[in-house]
This record gives structure tokens, sequence and C-alpha cells, in this order.
């Protein structure tokens, strides 16, 4: 009978060595994912694409990041971590290689699936390994300062890819995230994790999902699905409105905020429990969007950055921390696979949904409509307090934490 992998550490603290590899990781890739997630909608137009098809393209990359979830918590919890992340990054290069070579929607599409496929395991992978080195009295904490990579990536690469097209144009800034993610494959070539296998791969529904993570997930879904109008429509509502200005600024100070938002509502929801710091956030998130419905400046949008910073980049890492306190250390693979469904999902529907809006009653009442799942979301916080206050039931031991060496 087959045990189960038993690994050591010795970390207390948060900015341990395995931590901070995986924190440089996925700041890396989060770069070129931010900075394409910004670009697609603009190239899709550019290309004349329709609204339906511009919100497809900008969300299809969930398509497939979806699909493969169903191979990647079984394997980051099977297989040696560090390759699996390294074959996810190289899967992504090809997809920028691809983006490179795109001229027209078919091949444009065709890119952002096979992105998709690498990012179903970089995401979920980084998170795992970042939670494995983390105190449990210290997980909203520290998950707080690992989103803090997708806050940087935002803070930087919406503008400066924003700032490429304009100066070497779509094809050849598409080339320049291809680099990065080199960088990024050499970043993880770099991690080192004593690794000995103890089980077989096997797709079963509970090596895939973790019905404990079940409430978190459905947030994430309701919540990322209106975020993510944000980062596919923002820059062509604001065109549409003739907001002169640079229009990544948005999410710069969004991104800048959100260093001092994430680490500070995570430091609040390990002492005061998840669901007293989600309520306001979520408040926050659907104030943000009320905001940028009623935007007729550059100004009244990054005062919106600025509230959504605390709803939806607060609310983000506290709900990802809720999912992996629910498992024991060895099933965080699937804890983290099921938050990213959830996120996935909501990438999938959000953007389609939001052009369909956009196509019927205009960006005003898309911005607007897309209130309602916070709502919603908001009203399972309330319902389902206890589960979230406290995730699992149990308290988990530590000597399950992988080696970092």
């Amino acid at each position: 009978m087959e045990t189960e992998r038993t690994l050591r550490s010795g970390y207390d603290n948060i900015w341990n060595p395995l931590f901070i590899s995986a924190f440089t990781v996925n700041f890396l890739v989060h770069v070129c994912t931010q900075m394409m997630n910004t670009l697609t909608a603009k190239y899709a137009d550019f290309l004349g694409a329709p609204e339906t098809i511009i919100g497809l393209a900008t969300g299809l990359f969930a398509l497939t990041a979806l699909i493969f979830k169903i191979f990647s918590a079984p394997a980051i919890d099977t297989f040696n971590r560090k390759y699996i992340l390294m074959g996810a990054i190289g899967v992504i290069f090809l997809a920028f290689v691809a983006y490179t070579l795109s001229y027209n929607i078919p091949t444009l599409l065709m890119a952002r699936l096979l992105q998709g496929t690498g990012q179903a395991f970089t995401t979920t992978c980084c998170l795992t390994i970042a939670s494995d080195s983390l105190p449990m009295e210290k997980m909203s904490s520290g998950i707080g300062y690992f989103a803090l990579t997708s806050a940087l990536g935002q803070a930087i690469a919406p503008a400066i890819g924003l700032w490429l097209i304009g100066i070497i144009g779509y094809n050849c800034t598409f080339a320049v995230l291809a680099g990065f993610m080199l960088i990024a494959f050499a970043a993880a070539a770099c991690m080192k994790i004593e690794f000995t296998r103890t089980k077989k791969f096997a797709i079963t529904l509970d090596s895939i999902v973790a019905r404990e993570c079940a409430v978190p997930a459905t947030i994430l879904f309701l919540l990322g699905m209106a975020y993510c109008c944000v980062t596919s429509f923002l820059v062509l509502y604001g065109e549409s409105r003739g907001i002169t200005g640079n229009l990544g600024l948005f999410f710069t100070v969004y991104a800048v905020t959100m260093l001092l938002s994430r680490p500070l509502i995570g430091t609040l929801a390990d002492r005061f429990g998840p669901v007293k710091v989600l309520i306001p956030s979520m408040c926050c998130f659907a104030v943000s969007f009320l905001v940028i419905s009623f935007s007729s400046s550059l100004m009244m949008l990054l005062v919106a950055a600025f509230v959504s910073a605390f709803g939806y980049g607060g609310c983000m890492p506290a709900v990802q921390a809720v999912a992996m306190r629910s498992v024991p250390k060895e099933r965080r693979g699937a804890a983290s696979c099921t938050s990213y469904i959830g996120q996935d999902m909501g990438n999938l529907v959000g953007p389609t949904l939001g052009g369909a809006i956009v196509q019927a009653a205009g960006y005003a009442s898309m911005w607007r409509v897309m209130i309602i799942p916070m709502g919603i979301a908001m009203v399972m916080a309330v319902l389902c307090r206890e589960r979230l206050n406290n995730p699992g039931g149990q308290t988990e031991t530590a000597e399950t934490v992988p080696e970092h060496t």
C-alpha cells in the first residue's frame, strides 16, 4: 500500500526561500499574462472583430485553463512541482510565439487557447508551492503578500504594453513577451525542491476538485466574472466616452494601491476572520463599478481604480487563503485547482456576457449589471460565514511542508 508523500520544512516565517522563489516566478508569469489580457481586446478590435468576438478572444484562454485543470491538480499532487512549472511556462512561451505570428482572428484565438493550457498549471502550481511554505497562523497574510505578484504585474504590465504597441506595434510587443517568458523559465529552473514520488497519477473527481472549497470557489467565480470585464472593456469604454490620457494608468493605480490593500486585508483576515473583511471589500468593489459607469474623465476612473483595489484586490487573496486552509497539505493541489476553476469560469463567462450586454444596452449598463454577481457573493459570504471563518474545521499539522534546498 502506497504511503502519502511526507515532506519536511522548518519554516516559521512568511519570507522563507521557498516562498520567495514561488513569488518571483509567479510575478514574471503575471507580467506577461496581465499585459496580454490588456492587449488582446485592442488587438482583436484592431483586426476588425465585433464586440462579442472581442469578449470571446479575451476570455477564451479560460476555456483551456478550465479544461486542463483536470490534469493540473492530480499532477501537482503527484509529480515534482518544479518540472510541472517549467513545462507550463514553456507552453505559454509557445503561445506568445503564436501571438507574434498572428495576423488574423483564428490565429489569435488559437494562441489564446494555447496560453490557457499553460495557465492551467502555472498559477495553480505557484499558489500550491507558496501555501506549502506558510505557517497556518499566517496563511491569510502570506497569501496576501503572494497575491502582490499579480498586483506588481498589473502595476507595470498594462501601461508598458500600451506604450510598447505605440512604439513597436502589436506583433513585436508579443515577441518581447515571449522573451519575458524565457526569463520566467530560467527562474523556475533555479527553484530547488526535494521530492520523492509516493503515489500514482490518477484522474479522479477528488484529485481534481476539493469539495471543501466549493463556497470560496463560487465566490471567486462571481467576483472574477465582474472584474474580468474591467480588463476586457475598460480601455475601449474610456475611448468610447472620449476620455483622454493614458487609460493604462487605471491598472497602475489599481495595482499600486493593492501593494497596501492586500497585505493589510490579509493581516486583518488572520486577526478578525475572513468574513469581517470580505463584506466591506465587496461593497468597495460594487461602488467602483458604479463610479466607472458614470465616469467622464480619467480622474474618475482613477478614483474607481483606488476603490476597486480595496474591493476585488482585497477579496481574492482572502478567499484563496480560506480555500487552502480547507484541506490538508497533501491535497493543496486540488484546493488550488478548485479556487482557480472558480476564477477561470468567471474569466470565461464574464467577458462574453459583458460583450453581449454592451451590444444590447451599452457600456454603462454593463458596468451596473455586473454589480449583481457581487451582491450574490456578499449574500453567500454572510450565509456561509461559519464555514469561511473556520475552513475545514480542523487544525493542520506541519509535517507535510516541502523542503526547499
